[in-house]
């Protein structure tokens, strides 16, 4: 089993899921948002194929930790998504992963054009990560 994470914006949704042990994230292609219905059923396809069985989105907050007019959009795709699919959804705090997803593609010498391409999947690898490594309970 699986756990799939996602950095939800208007445009694009960053995907990663963890390994089968729940200890690393890997990203997975970005998927460019359509309609809500296409959004969800890309989703679901990925959810069945990797044995997802929890769904971590990145809830984006202001830095005072107030909820954010974003915030407010990702919480309704992520009702939708669990009405949907029927797994459960955590919301996990990404306060900063883009900023430091950016940097980590930047330190690795990429241009701008292609960090514009990858930035939202290693943010959503980022925002797993954190979870996969704060998470309650024994380790696998």
């Amino acid at each position: 089993m699986r756990v799939m994470a996602f950095d939800v914006g208007d445009k694009t949704i960053g995907v990663a899921i963890s390994d089968a042990l729940m200890l690393t994230a890997q990203p997975r292609p970005t998927i460019r948002r359509k309609t809500l219905k296409s959004d969800i059923e890309a989703i679901r396809r990925l959810a069945e194929e990797n044995e997802v069985h929890q769904i971590v989105v990145g809830q984006p907050l202001h830095m005072s930790g107030d909820a954010s007019l974003q915030s407010e959009k990702v919480t309704r795709f992520a009702e939708e998504l669990h009405k949907s699919l029927d797994l459960p959804v955590v919301f996990w705090d990404e306060r900063l992963t883009s900023f430091v997803a950016e940097q980590h593609l930047q330190d690795m010498g990429l241009s701008w054009r292609k960090r514009r391409k990858h930035v939202d999947k290693i943010a959503a690898m980022i925002i797993l990560q954190d979870y996969l490594d704060n998470r309650s309970g024994p380790t696998a």
